[in-house]
């Protein structure tokens, strides 16, 4: 006779966090882009713990290193992150009794580095002109000085990154779709969003076309995104996957800020904008569809750059 295991606290614990991860909203986009054959639709990732996209990995990475016994109260979480990802961790560290350590950017803008503290992360900044790749060689080289204090998450090598978008955010959107969507599009950073989301859509309908995108200069303004040519690229990241790859321009995301703002009442990030200037290039090519992107976080954390756009 099989003996049932009762789960324990944090177990019990996490399964009252799951329910607040994921199931965001997909609106459409009919002001900015106006053609009664092609709609433009965007999953509105803010509205979940967290604030952002990155909530889908940071609760599945804390989730599976907790299962698999690799984290648990005694140890602290550490990892790299330019803001969302953090984020995504402290709340949900904060919500699990896990203590939280992050590797972060100096550049950070005020609003990340107030809410990292609120959560209670450790903050460890790193050269601002470094970037992410900066705060990746720190993250692992603390870890390598003290395996025994902390878990290295590495959410740009974590599969559960990806896996979060494979088993969720892709089932999400084709729902939420009715199956009609034809395109999806999202920009790279540590990918996961991109490689999960158009994994799990390709193995519903092969015919769905997947579209990356990436910034145009490798001295961008775009908060998350990654330059692959010149940047450390993710373990899990596959340049194959995407049916094609393209650039935005931070100026393009930036004046897109100011046009979602006024047209369809939405405060969104810059890099949810370049997701939209990249789902409107993809739009613009063709007679009919339905084009899906994400919106990874709302203008929340980003005073400065809105300082900037709407002072202009």
């Amino acid at each position: 006779m099989q003996t049932l295991v009762a789960p324990s606290a944090l177990e019990t614990r996490l399964r009252q966090v799951e329910k607040l991860i994921g199931n965001t909203p997909l609106v459409s986009l009919d002001r900015v882009y106006q053609n009664p054959k092609v709609k433009i639709l965007a999953k509105l990732e803010w509205q979940q713990l967290g604030g952002s996209v990155k909530a889908r990995p940071a609760f599945n990475i804390i989730k599976q290193a907790i299962l698999n016994g690799e984290l648990d109260k005694n140890k602290t979480l550490l990892d790299a992150s330019s803001g969302n990802t953090g984020i995504a961790y402290g709340a949900v560290g904060a919500a699990l009794g896990i203590k939280v350590a992050l590797c972060l950017p100096e550049n950070a803008s005020k609003e990340r580095k107030m809410i990292l503290r609120s959560h209670g992360v450790e903050i460890i900044y790193t050269p601002a002109t470094e970037l992410t790749d900066g705060a990746q060689i720190r993250a692992k080289a603390l870890h390598a000085e003290n395996p025994g204090k902390y878990y290295y998450a590495d959410q740009y090598a974590n599969e559960n990154n990806w896996k979060a978008h494979y088993e969720r955010t892709s089932q999400e959107i084709y729902y939420q779709t009715n199956g009609r969507i034809t395109h999806f599009v999202a920009g790279l950073g540590t990918s996961g969003t991109f490689m999960g989301t158009s994994r799990g859509l390709k193995e519903i309908n092969p015919n769905i076309e997947v579209i990356s995108f990436q910034p145009d200069s490798p001295m961008h303004g775009l908060e998350g995104w990654k330059h692959m040519e010149t940047a450390i690229v993710p373990k899990f990241y596959d340049p194959t996957l995407a049916d094609k790859n393209l650039e935005v321009s931070t100026f393009d995301a930036y004046d897109m800020v100011k046009e979602v703002a006024q047209k369809e009442g939405l405060l969104i990030s810059p890099s949810a904008a370049a997701n939209l200037v990249g789902a409107m290039q993809v739009a613009d090519t063709l007679e009919e569809g339905v084009v899906v992107t994400v919106f990874a976080d709302s203008a929340d954390k980003y005073s400065e750059v809105l300082n900037n756009i709407f002072d202009n």
